[in-house]
């Protein structure tokens, strides 16, 4: 039987079991449903070599999410309680790599953490020390995103800032805040959950897409617009320039400055300036109380046999291509490239992804990931890095190496993807200098090798055995045991 055989047999195994069960029952169709939808069409979904495209978060073999909902002994039960199909052991044995139950939890607590914190203090109490502090550095306006440094949509407990300050906990939004309101934008993924969570009496619900809701960049300038006509001065917009997307800075001021070509005058004003508060303390975290330390966890090497390609097969193919773009250096941010660039996974960090908090650059005669060391310091990890070629460095030394690297001669240029690194990276590199075009590891990513397209079929399998079981159980709970 082959893998996709085995899913698809378990799905309709399980449908046949529900059915029986629950013949009269509304239930049966939604459990058909998901069964087959899970479980066939996953397994079938990759059973053929063509590239696949997937959200980034998911590019990385299997979540550890899906892999802990998989059974530990790797046996689909049915809504008896009984033996449905037993998954043969070396056929799941992916999905226990991933288990860690005591940094899982330690992850899930520091989470529950951050949310208890943000119902603590009132929305009131915490946007007057928002713009007090906001006074005190000089900002008319302050954008918190929901980003880390790697602009990652599902972050570190410590760069939960939006969250905090919003006590509203979706993956995606950006707060603003100004002297006299607060807005929250989100996508209709989280109209319903926003709407229950900010206070109404403080906080805007800015149901971005939907029709009269204007773009951040657009409210901003229409913002400078009244600001500079009421006050004969700049709005000030304040923004920590590392959990901001290049690009995002970009189109600010690009609606700044078309924003001023309507005003009077025969050269048009500086009507808004992002001030990005360089060398003082994100203005979240100076009121955020008991904010969590960042994530160290320790990498681990992702082993060959899943990996499909060695890391100095991976670097020669990029440095190949800075060749054909002459860049003498390229820059990676994203967490999944460096994950992928260095067959590396890290447990803990990210609550939802084997991803671990980290840079990485390529030139020519050097290899460098930006760290901290713990998270190299096991034995095989660091090994596995030297073996490669690879030098560890400071996480901080990145925006330093770059300009270092700009200074050491004029005819260098940096390969960097705009929309996939934060501002504070690419602000130091001159326009002359700075290539802006999707990194080679995307492409790479994509185009699957044998060893990863069998890893995520095998992920598939487990994911379509999971959603089974789940779908067994609640059969079982609301059918027979007749749970409501």
């Amino acid at each position: 039987m082959t893998l996709s055989s085995l899913a698809i047999t378990v799905a309709a195994t399980t449908s046949t079991t529900l059915k029986k069960q629950s013949r009269n029952s509304k239930f049966s169709t939604l459990a058909l449903f998901f069964v087959a939808t899970s479980a066939s069409s996953a397994a079938r979904a990759f059973s053929s070599s063509t590239p696949t495209f997937l959200p980034r978060h998911h590019q990385l073999s299997l979540s550890r999410r899906s892999a802990s909902s998989t059974l530990n002994n790797s046996v689909i039960y049915n809504t008896r309680g009984g033996s449905l199909a037993s998954i043969v052991g070396k056929k799941l044995s992916l999905s226990r790599r991933f288990s860690s139950t005591q940094i899982e939890q330690e992850v899930v607590s520091e989470m529950d953490e951050v949310k208890a914190a943000a119902s603590k203090i009132s929305a009131a109490d915490k946007l007057a020390l928002m713009r007090q502090k906001m006074e005190e550095n000089g900002v008319d306006v302050y954008i918190i995103p929901s980003d880390d440094p790697h602009l990652s949509e599902y972050v570190p407990a410590a760069y939960m800032r939006r969250g905090y300050l919003t006590d509203f906990h979706g993956s995606a939004g950006t707060a603003l805040v100004t002297k006299d309101a607060a807005y929250l934008w989100t996508d209709s993924r989280y109209f319903n959950e926003a709407s229950l969570r900010l206070d109404a009496g403080h906080w805007t619900l800015m149901k971005q897409g939907q029709p009269k809701v204007p773009t951040i960049p657009k409210f901003l300038a229409d913002l400078a617009t009244s600001h500079y006509t009421t006050n004969s001065k700049p709005l000030k917009v304040g923004m920590d320039a590392y959990v901001h997307a290049a690009s995002f800075a970009k189109e600010l001021n690009e609606a700044f400055a078309d924003a001023a070509k309507d005003m009077e005058g025969d050269v048009p004003p500086t009507i808004a300036a992002i001030d990005t508060l360089d060398g003082k303390q994100n203005v979240v975290d100076s009121i955020w109380e008991g904010r969590p330390d960042l994530p160290k966890n320790p990498f681990r090497v992702h082993p060959m046999k899943y990996a499909g390609m060695t890391v100095q097969d991976k670097v020669t193919k990029i440095r190949s291509e800075m060749t054909e773009k002459k860049a003498t250096m390229t820059v990676f941010s994203a967490l999944d490239d460096i994950a992928y660039l260095f067959n590396v996974r890290c447990m803990g960090d990210v609550e939802t992804c084997p991803i671990g908090i980290a840079y990485a650059t390529i030139s020519k005669d050097e290899v460098a990931l930006y760290c901290d060391p713990e998270k190299v310091a096991p034995a095989d990890v660091s090994e596995h890095l030297k073996e490669a070629g690879v030098t560890v460095k400071p996480y901080d030394d990145i925006v330093s190496d770059i300009e270092s690297h700009l200074s050491a001669g004029k005819k260098n240029k940096v390969w960097l993807d705009n929309g996939r690194s934060n501002y504070a990276l690419s602000r130091v590199i001159p326009e002359a200098a700075l290539i802006d075009a999707q990194n080679p590891v995307t492409a790479m990513k994509a185009c699957k090798n044998e060893a990863e397209m069998e890893g995520m079929r095998q992920a598939h399998i487990v994911d379509g055995a999971a959603m089974a079981n789940f779908m067994a159980l609640l059969g079982k709970a609301i059918v027979v045991e007749g749970r409501r």
